[in-house]
């Protein structure tokens, strides 16, 4: 039986688990280990691991692929500890949401005789820990890959076989291209979330303005009931890229200010109005995507299919194929309708 690490029990490596446990890979055996006794008990009885171990080095020891789901700043000594008992062989991925750092650590720390790609499910929620973990938090969401210059293809097959096998989208890029798109869809957005709910109950009369606070409110400010550490790592280890867009935010918001301080009606409706149809687009066609996209799990997988890499290769090509020819079937339907009017 082939063994795969899960160092880090929290949400998404819990929620990992819990899809890995529901998947149909055969022969496989989940071991994890958290730096906390009481979650490595909650994982096991929750099914989330088979086994716990009792320190990283244990977790590790013969497995096949290791899966590091701790925070970011949390990472390299993580690394550190592992490196020596790492097998030959070995892939070892992890779930940072940011990619830059994390790659050049792992060229630092970890022995040559492993293979290193970075992962990055998109996908969480504002509850932390064991308990918020569900197998269903990656469907259909992507799921970064972000190979080093040194993995081998098997490697990197075999962690988009698990991007595969949790139902979620692989999409491959560099750390660089990952971290700046991140900061703008995925941190911009948290600092935002919490600066707008810090500007209201800092104010005097939050008393009063919070008995009017509704769904709107609360769901722009859902992430600031995020993980503080995650937030803080974010911001320490994208700070570059996080600041071009608040920057950039800024811009925004002064010239909706100037549209609204204008008076003129007519410009502000239309820019409302060209907002809502791109986005409700971009929702539409986003949760169509990730349908056809989802990559479903084929019965029967076995570890050494997984390992060896033909089944993940051969699911990615299918995806990238079908995707591509309901691309150009949409443009064309689209093409007649604009045609037919």
């Amino acid at each position: 039986m082939a063994r795969i690490a899960i160092i880090g029990l929290g949400l998404i490596g819990g929620s990992l688990g819990l899809a890995l446990k529901q998947s149909r890979l055969r022969d496989v055996e989940l071991v994890g280990y958290s730096r906390s006794r009481k979650t490595r008990e909650k994982a096991r009885r929750a099914g989330a691991i088979d086994t716990i171990a009792p320190d990283p080095a244990s977790a590790v020891r013969d497995a096949a692929i290791v899966i590091i789901a701790t925070p970011i700043l949390t990472i390299r000594q993580m690394m550190e500890e592992i490196a020596p008992a790492l097998p030959q062989d070995c892939t070892v991925t992890d779930v940072g949401s940011t990619k830059a750092d994390v790659m050049r650590w792992a060229e630092e720390i970890l022995p040559q005789h492993v293979s290193f790609v970075g992962g990055h499910p998109m996908a969480g929620k504002e509850q932390t820990g064991i308990d918020a973990a569900e197998a269903g938090l990656f469907e259909g969401k992507t799921y970064c890959i972000v190979p080093s210059p040194t993995a081998r293809e098997t490697a990197v097959n075999s962690v988009v076989g698990l991007a595969g096998l949790v139902k979620a989208v692989p999409v491959y890029m560099d750390a660089e291209e990952h971290d700046s798109y991140v900061a703008a869809v995925s941190h911009l957005p948290l600092v935002v979330s919490t600066a707008l709910f810090s500007l209201a109950r800092d104010s005097l009369a939050w008393p009063e303005m919070s008995q009017l606070a509704s769904s709107g409110f609360r769901d722009v400010t859902r992430l600031a009931s995020g993980s503080p550490e995650m937030s803080h790592d974010i911001c320490r280890t994208n700070r570059e890229n996080l600041v071009h867009w608040l920057n950039r935010m800024a811009q925004e918001l002064l010239k909706y200010r100037d549209l609204i301080q204008g008076g003129d009606d007519e410009e502000l409706l239309k820019a409302f109005a060209r907002i809502q149809l791109e986005r409700d687009v971009f929702i539409a066609r986003g949760a169509q995507r990730r349908e056809e996209r989802a990559a479903a799990t084929e019965p029967g997988i076995s570890i050494t299919d997984l390992l060896v890499g033909d089944w993940a290769g051969r699911r990615a090509r299918e995806m990238m194929k079908g995707l591509e020819q309901e691309s150009r079937r949409k443009d064309k339907r689209n093409g007649d309708h604009g045609r037919k009017r």
